[in-house]
């Protein structure tokens, strides 16, 4: 009857891991994500203001 339970327990614990495991590349992708889109954004205004100010 323990060995059961402790196979159960041990399932449940297993699943729980791989969501948290799940949960945290997903948090870490959408960082990574928004830190890249980001400097995009940085680099586009740079260059659109260095277009402007050679120009002049």
């Amino acid at each position: 009857m323990a060995k059961t339970i402790l196979t159960i327990v041990g399932v449940v614990l297993a699943i729980w891991l791989v969501t948290s495991v799940i949960g945290a590349i997903f948090s870490m992708l959408k960082l990574f994500f928004f830190i890249g889109l980001v400097a995009v954004v940085v680099v586009m205004a740079v260059t659109a203001v260095s277009k402007l100010t050679k120009s002049r």
